[in-house]
C-alpha cells in the first residue's frame, strides 16, 4: 500500500529540522515569503541544509517573489523543489528549471481543476485553504470532499492539519502527501516546532497507512 509522504513546513532552526529528519520527515520547507510568521533568509536556511542528513528533500516556498529573491535561493540554498504559493503563472514557476509545486486555494472543485490544467509541468498540486487576504499558514481546513480521487500528477495537501484530524484524512482520501505548519508548532511561539506534536503526527500517518 503507497506510504503517505509529509513534509514539515515553516522550519526556521537547525535543531527541528533535524529532528524531523530522525522522526522520518521526507521533506522540510522553508519559508521566504516575509510576511509570513516563519520566514527565513538566504543565510539561515544556507545554515539549516547544511545540517540536514541526506535523503530529506528540502523545499523553498515562495508567494508572488521577484525573480531576484527566487534567485539568490536557487543559488545559495540549491533546494530539491521550489513551491509557488501565490498567483504565479506557469512561466514564472517553470523558468528556474527546479522542480516546483504549485499551490491551489481552494474554493471548489473548479479551482483545483483550473491548477492542474495550467501547470501540468508541475511535480505536484498542494491542495489548501482559500483564506481572504492569507497565502497558507492560516491553520484552517477547506472541505476535502473536493479533493480529487484520480490525477495526472500527485496531490499534496494542506491547511489546518495536525494529529487530530490527519488520520482522517489519509484513512478516507489517500493523499500523495501532506503538508503541515502551524498544526506542530509551539502554542506560543510559531517559529519553533513542537516535537511531542510533530512525532504524535507521525505517528497518525503510520497508523492510518497500515
Amino acid at each position: 500500500m503507497q506510504r503517505t509522504r509529509v513534509k514539515f513546513c515553516g522550519i526556521t532552526n537547525a535543531e527541528d529540522a533535524r529532528h524531523a529528519a530522525h522522526l522520518g520527515a521526507d521533506a522540510i520547507g522553508l519559508v521566504f515569503y516575509p510576511f509570513a510568521a516563519t520566514t527565513v533568509d538566504v543565510a539561515t536556511a544556507a545554515d539549516i541544509v547544511r545540517t540536514l542528513p541526506p535523503f530529506v528533500t528540502v523545499v523553498a516556498l515562495f508567494v508572488n517573489a521577484e525573480p531576484a529573491t527566487v534567485q539568490a535561493v536557487v543559488d545559495n540554498v540549491r533546494p530539491s523543489l521550489l513551491q509557488f504559493h501565490g498567483d504565479e503563472n506557469a512561466d514564472d514557476c517553470t523558468v528556474w528549471e527546479v522542480p516546483y509545486i504549485k499551490a491551489c486555494r481552494v474554493q471548489n472543485a473548479a479551482t483545483i481543476e483550473e491548477t492542474l490544467c495550467h501547470h501540468s509541468q508541475a511535480q505536484a498540486i498542494l491542495l489548501d485553504a482559500a483564506v481572504h487576504g492569507q497565502y497558507g499558514g492560516s491553520g484552517t481546513s477547506f472541505d476535502w470532499k473536493f479533493i480529487p480521487q484520480k490525477t495526472a500528477i500527485p496531490i499534496i495537501v494542506a491547511g489546518g492539519l495536525s494529529a487530530t484530524n490527519i488520520g482522517g484524512l489519509v484513512r478516507n482520501h489517500r493523499p500523495w502527501a501532506v503538508d503541515v505548519s502551524s498544526g506542530i508548532a509551539e502554542d506560543d511561539n510559531k517559529r519553533r516546532k513542537n516535537w511531542d506534536k510533530m512525532r504524535k503526527f507521525m505517528k497518525e500517518i503510520t497508523d492510518a497507512d497500515t
